[in-house]
């Protein structure tokens, strides 16, 4: 992962024009995305991170953007869901939804 305050905009140009950086993501909201999306191109610099593969951005803790990588956006959110209602059912509690 590349914090877009950490390179200098040439070397992230040359390392997008060279795929070695094929996503972006947004530090604070945990979401990434293509590098051409709409909602990626409108967040701060300052938030925006960069992955050279989905690999990577899903071993970082982030999940897929739901406008440009929708179907795996909702793969993701089914994974989780499932994986949510499985440890109900198991007596633990699930502390990141609310009633």
């Amino acid at each position: 992962m590349v914090a877009h305050n950490d390179i200098s905009n040439r070397t992230l140009l040359e390392a997008v024009k060279s795929k070695n950086l094929v996503l972006g993501g947004n530090r604070n909201l945990k979401i990434y995305g293509t590098l051409k999306c709409k909602s990626g191109k409108r967040m701060l610099k300052q938030n925006r991170v960069f992955f050279s593969s989905e690999h990577e951005a899903l071993a970082q803790g982030y999940r897929p953007c739901g406008h440009c990588m929708h179907k795996k956006y909702l793969e993701w959110k089914n994974n989780t869901l499932i994986f949510d209602s499985k440890s109900q059912s198991n007596g633990t509690v699930d502390k990141t939804c609310s009633p």
